[in-house]
């Protein structure tokens, strides 16, 4: 029987704690869209996308009216374009961002992913064309995403694709000067990327995906705090109990969505990602959910072993609220997206190093970080590196999407609107990194990736 408390509870996480399904994501194969001619190759691609994802925004607003659920987001992903065949020039794969665009737009989408690379093993001729047409495709189109994967535990880290996406953030920042630098907003780098997320920059469909399936984000960072807080002075272990119980409850709601969303667009349902991801409203912060726990500001000494339980509590319970969890899985630490911690960037409590440490425990990885405009594009490289390095050493995902703005110092505000939010410029190291990133190459894989 359905309790009343239960749909009680439910209702008031959705008005009061912030309670959301973050995104709805349909991933969709673009490998049969190649042709001989690049114009067909995007004419293909662009029937595809609009065909298939036609439904997509009114499908959830539709499950959003009939079940009481906010769904933010309708979104697309596709194949890493980097991968379609037909696409060879620099000016193709700037036709190919734009037809993306174009389709985004007649769905009415939020946003598309999968104007992607995969190099952690190194780039062919292709690739290398790929990356020079990505600042100018990224900075001429509203709604196209970017990623790119430099690192895997079995490959190793491929600097030379390190040193290019330090360029091509520099170059991003440079062209979206006007705007506070956002098209470096639409692009991260990542190590051990999964070929099935749901969230923004980073979203891409896998060739390991089926031909097309629904994947869903959901979130709730306030409805996590408000079970701390109301938890009084228990210990870790209970405290733990209660975080993944509140993420069964949050990814229960997402598997509902996801099924509803799979049944009524005809394709399969592929995962539920029950990562935390914040906003910037009030109450809706992972910072928060820190301090709730005892810090008296998100940063000082204990931020990353709080984040460390929190993420696990939150992959424990939600791994038992779905029969198919997958993409990053856990809790987001985005700078600007989140009250809280742009208030501890803001006050100092919260630097990059601390940022970095904390990355080790968390879902992805140094995200939405807005830097001072004047970073040299080697400092930016390093910085990828050493999160790429976490990742490929632990085993997991971990990202970068940096925001050099233009034109700004340490200590000056940018203001990117919507999800994406806004925050303080913070500081980076001074000291130079550029002849450590020049040497090129491949830094190899650590010895526990030999695993076969």
């Amino acid at each position: 029987m359905i309790n009343t408390n239960d749909i009680l509870e439910t209702i008031n996480m959705i008005h009061q704690e912030h309670l959301d399904v973050r995104t709805i994501t349909m991933g969709i194969s673009l490998l049969d869209c190649a042709a001989g001619d690049a114009k067909i190759t995007c004419d293909n691609i662009y029937n595809k996308i609009t065909t298939y994802a036609k439904d997509l925004v009114s499908t959830g607003e539709d499950i959003e009216k009939e079940y009481g659920i906010p769904i933010i987001h309708k979104r697309v992903s596709v194949t890493p374009i980097s991968l379609v065949g037909g696409l060879k020039t620099k000016e193709d794969y700037i036709l190919a961002a734009k037809t993306l665009d174009a389709a985004a737009k007649t769905t009415g989408i939020n946003f598309i992913g999968g104007f992607s690379a995969l190099v952690q093993k190194g780039m062919t001729n292709k690739e290398l064309t790929f990356f020079d047409a990505v600042p100018e495709a990224i900075s001429s189109t509203e709604r196209v995403c970017s990623s790119i994967n430099v690192g895997s535990t079995r490959a190793g880290i491929d600097m030379d694709a390190v040193n290019k996406c330090g360029h091509i953030v520099k170059e991003l920042a440079y062209l979206t000067r006007d705007n506070y630098s956002i098209g470096c907003a639409k692009f991260v780098v990542f190590a051990n990327v999964p070929e099935d997320n749901p969230f923004m920059a980073g979203a891409f469909h896998g060739v390991g995906e089926p031909e097309c399936e629904i994947n869903v984000g959901v979130s709730g960072p306030g409805v996590v705090r408000h079970a701390i807080e109301a938890a009084g002075d228990c210990s870790f272990s209970d405290l733990a109990d209660i975080i993944k119980k509140t993420a069964f409850k949050v990814t229960r709601m997402g598997q509902l969505v996801a099924c509803e969303a799979s049944k009524r667009l005809g394709v399969p349902f592929g995962i539920v990602d029950l990562s935390l991801a914040p906003t910037p409203a009030i109450g809706d912060s992972v910072a928060h959910i820190l301090e709730a726990m005892g810090l008296e500001r998100c940063g000082t000494h204990g931020t990353t072993a709080a984040l460390a339980m929190l993420n696990d509590a939150v992959k424990k319970g939600g791994s038992m609220a779905s029969s198919h969890v997958g993409g990053l899985s856990g809790a987001f630490i985005p700078v600007s997206e989140d009250k809280g911690m742009i208030d501890a960037a803001a006050c100092g409590a919260l630097t990059i190093e601390k940022l970095e440490a904390m990355t080790s425990v968390c879902s992805v990885g140094l995200d939405m970080i807005a830097i001072p405009g004047d970073t040299p594009e080697e400092t930016i490289s390093a910085i990828i590196a050493d999160e790429a390095a976490i990742g490929m050493i632990n085993s997991k995902t971990t990202a970068a999407r940096l925001i050099p703005a233009y034109g700004k110092k340490v200590g000056d505000n940018v203001e990117f609107g919507g999800l994406l939010g806004y925050c303080p410029v913070i500081a980076v190291n001074k000291y130079s990194s550029a002849k450590f990133v020049r040497r090129g190459g491949r830094i190899p894989a650590p010895i526990h990736s030999l695993k076969n």
